[in-house]
């Protein structure tokens, strides 16, 4: 998607909010890792929200509404600042565990879900023109990774 839209030098048909929930899922398991400390975490999140924010960089270049582009990533952006300073605060390490390892698993269940925001587009189209396959293959192999990586950890939050 990233070289469709440099080639092109258009974010037409591409949809934004899934890469902003990409990057807001790889700081908060950004945080994670860091407390854990868990380096697997920390340096593939570490990555990811490198290239998601390299990917936001590339489409506000090239959006025709570059004020809708900032309000989405400031809305998206602002509550996982408000969390962090909330986390910072948590009494006991078990405390902060579950309530962290919750909030990261919920908000990947979140972005898992964004694009079938799309589906009934799709129904009603029959066509799946609006849908990325290799964001959906992509999604798909990562998020079978992170189930086994969780089992071999034993962490129940990241096999979610």
């Amino acid at each position: 998607d990233l070289c469709r839209v440099i080639n092109t030098k258009s974010v037409d048909n591409i949809q934004f909010l899934p890469f902003l929930a990409i990057k807001a899922n790889n700081l908060c398991w950004l945080g994670y890792g860091c407390w854990k400390p868990d380096w697997t975490l920390i340096i593939i999140n570490s990555i990811g929200a490198a290239l998601q924010s390299l990917y936001i960089l590339v489409y506000f270049y090239y959006s025709t509404t570059k004020r809708q582009v900032l309000l989405k990533v400031l809305t998206f952006l602002a509550p996982l600042a408000v969390a962090c300073g909330y986390f910072c605060y948590l009494p006991d390490e078990d405390t902060l565990r579950s309530r962290m390892g919750f909030s990261c698993s919920s908000l990947t269940i979140m972005m898992y879900a964004l694009p079938l925001i799309n589906l009934a587009k799709v129904i009603r189209s029959r066509s799946t023109r609006c849908l990325s396959f290799p964001l959906t293959v992509t999604a798909f192999l990562a998020s079978s990774s992170w189930t086994l990586y969780g089992q071999l950890v034993k962490d129940n939050y990241i096999t979610v």
